[in-house]
């Protein structure tokens, strides 16, 4: 068996080798041999069938298992010449060749590697920038929404015309080509004018009515409503106002403070303080999310060199191009099929994405790996339940979608992602 080991570059190798048919046939022999010990065949006792049976009964996947143990050989005598460990390899190794002939078999076998880098710059890059400020101004409308959220609903004493931020107290009961429809219907409901809560034009049409008064409303179900059998329908709402409801003046002092911060001695400055900083983070996590991520993941990439493994690179392409055609007429994809070139030239339109891309994810495995960070199953979970709940979704159905789409990994590198760039924006700031 003649072998040869080439290290391409830091992340990519190949192994040649000529392998002898006289190597196959051992192979075969002691395959034969060992399988002759365990084989139950109809006619000779279990550990008693000769080895010719065994051959005559096993064939051409004897000729494959042998072949397979004789690559297998190839792969481990080339990586001890390369000095490669197995825990190294990223992804099954590729053979590229294997060409046979009666006396011999000429191989090529590709392995990936993970490359080895230098992030030591990774804060030298982060881009500088300025804290977001606070304002005073925007402190006191802070509070002052916090204040009327917190406000008790009142009914007006003057029966004037209702205006937007007014709530109105409300029986509905809505028809279609005059027939009232299931769940059209309500009493007493309380219905914030210019909330958005019922469908598009409803609201408006309440503004200028008074108290008592009994108006038609007339509306359509937008194209994507949730029920089939209402979406893009005309209605018509037969609507009485029974009361108009506003927010109470609430005065901004120590005990409003105390029930906002749930603290006995709490003070409207220790009230100031607290959501000063949380206007804070919400800006600095605009700026930090918006601009300075982006443009850090960026600097890294640019400027962190070191060699990618090329299957990598070629599963991204795949993607990509598989994204691509998703989009595609039958034609298009007929065409691509049929002329190679010019699925080579797509190819193509995608590598430095994919190059980009790939770099990315190995930059920031490679940042998090020296930071510590790390994001487990439960922390993924409980990010999509969250994020489920917030858009009024089932939380477990919603993990169930993502896990059975194959997509937690995705979502769990890019949680690693955002603390990387965080804890390194952050450190910038402490500087």
């Amino acid at each position: 068996m003649e072998i040869k080991s080439n290290k391409i570059d830091g992340a990519n190798a190949e192994i040649t080798a000529t392998i002898s048919m006289d190597e196959v046939n051992a192979n075969v022999e002691k395959i034969a041999k060992q399988l002759a010990k365990t084989a139950n065949i109809q006619g000779f006792r279990k550990g008693k069938v000769p080895v010719a049976i065994i051959k005559k009964q096993y064939g051409q996947k004897l000729v494959e298992d042998a072949e397979a143990e004789a690559l297998r050989e190839v792969l481990n005598k080339g990586l001890d010449e390369l000095g490669i460990a197995n825990d190294s390899l990223i992804g099954e190794p590729s053979i590229t060749k294997f060409d046979k002939t009666d006396d011999k078999i000429e191989v090529a076998i590709k392995v990936a590697m993970r490359p080895e880098i230098d992030v030591s710059k990774a804060e030298s890059l982060v881009p500088d920038f300025t804290k977001p400020e606070v304002t005073e101004e925007e402190i006191d409308a802070r509070i002052k929404e916090i204040a009327e959220s917190q406000a008790p609903l009142v009914d007006i004493k003057r029966n004037r015309k209702m205006k937007e931020g007014d709530v109105a107290v409300i029986d509905f009961e809505g028809f279609i080509d005059g027939e009232a429809f299931e769940g059209g219907a309500g009493k007493d409901f309380e219905l914030t004018l210019g909330s958005g809560q019922f469908i598009p034009g409803f609201e408006d049409q309440l503004i200028d009515v008074k108290r008592d008064e009994e108006v038609e409303i007339n509306v359509t179900f937008p194209e994507n409503y949730g029920s089939d059998k209402l979406a893009g329908k005309d209605a018509m709402f037969k609507v009485k106002v029974n009361q108009i409801k506003v927010k109470e003046d609430v005065e901004v002092n120590d005990e409003l403070a105390q029930k906002i911060l749930n603290k006995e001695d709490a003070t409207v400055e220790e009230l100031k303080s607290e959501v000063k900083k949380a206007i804070e983070q919400e800006k600095l996590a605009k700026l930090y999310n918006e601009e300075l991520k982006p443009k850090l993941l960026e600097a890294l990439v640019d400027n962190i060199e070191f060699d990618l493994p090329e299957f990598v690179v070629e599963q991204e392409i795949d993607m990509a191009v598989n994204k691509k055609a998703a989009s595609m007429s039958e034609d298009e994809i007929k065409e691509l099929r049929e002329d190679a070139d010019k699925l080579k030239e797509l190819r193509e339109s995608f590598r430095e994405e994919a190059t980009r891309s790939v770099k990315a994810t190995f930059i920031i495995d490679a940042l998090a790996q020296e930071m510590g960070i790390s994001v487990n199953e439960q922390e993924v979970m409980q990010t999509i339940y969250f994020e489920a709940m917030q858009m009024g979704q089932d939380p477990q159905k919603a993990y169930d979608q993502y896990k059975d789409a194959g997509y937690l990994p995705a979502i769990q590198m890019s949680m690693v992602e955002d603390r990387v760039l965080t804890t390194l924006l952050n450190k910038k700031i402490e500087e």
